[in-house]
């Protein structure tokens, strides 16, 4: 009588490598990344869903003749209301936040679903990254309108800020790594070492922007 032997599933859910490449055609995230993705997108989900609660606040008091003040302008400087009335609240023809709450919550989507062992195609891991580089490139040019032409802070947009910055250098950090984004060997050794770097110093370089912009009202 023969014998039926069953394959280790691990071995049988592994896609074929890349005829061309060498590499596997589908790649997964680590655990890490995913939490990483769900937690930086579930922030920016927060901030973005106050800031649309707010701005519609700060709507209604003006229909009612009243005036609405977020619990987050705290200052002068830390004015998150005057932040929601610029005109750079709305550089796309509508609220900035609703935008973000369509884009955080791709991202919580993407973390849960490589919780569950998902693979993605090389096409789909550069389209996200392509949308990370667009994010980061858009919060920074909110910091630059923030910091030097409306010249107030937002605490909720802040959160937004890091959470993005984050999120784009890890999933950067995994195209490199993965070969799915060319770079040298030794750039692919200090992402695979050093990722948490980037965010730190990127972070870090912000927070010397906003703590010399308003030097004199900090120390005062």
């Amino acid at each position: 009588m023969s014998k039926t032997t069953v394959k280790d599933a691990s071995t049988v859910a592994e896609p074929a490598p890349d005829p061309t490449t060498g590499r596997s055609r589908t790649e997964g995230g680590s655990r890490a990344l995913a939490l990483l993705l769900i937690i930086t997108g579930a922030a920016g989900l927060l901030a973005a869903w106050i800031i649309t609660i707010d701005k519609q606040k700060i709507l209604e008091a003006k229909i009612a003749g009243t005036t609405f003040t977020p619990g987050c302008s705290l200052n002068p400087v830390v004015s998150c209301g005057n932040i929601m009335e610029s005109e750079q609240a709305s550089v796309f023809g509508f609220p900035n936040p609703l935008l973000g709450l369509v884009a955080y919550g791709m991202v919580v989507c993407v973390g849960v679903t490589l919780l569950t062992g998902a693979r993605f195609p090389r096409w789909y891991w550069l389209t996200f990254n392509a949308g990370c580089l667009f994010g980061v490139g858009f919060v920074t040019w909110l910091q630059f309108q923030s910091l030097y032409r409306i010249n107030s802070l937002c605490l909720w947009c802040c959160l937004a800020w890091v959470a993005t910055i984050v999120m784009f250098w890890y999933v950067t950090s995994l195209n490199i790594r993965k070969g799915f984004l060319p770079a040298p060997g030794w750039l692919r050794s200090f992402f695979g070492e050093f990722t948490w770097v980037l965010p730190v110093v990127h972070v870090g370089i912000i927070g010397m922007m906003i703590l010399t912009r308003w030097w004199d009202f900090w120390t005062s």
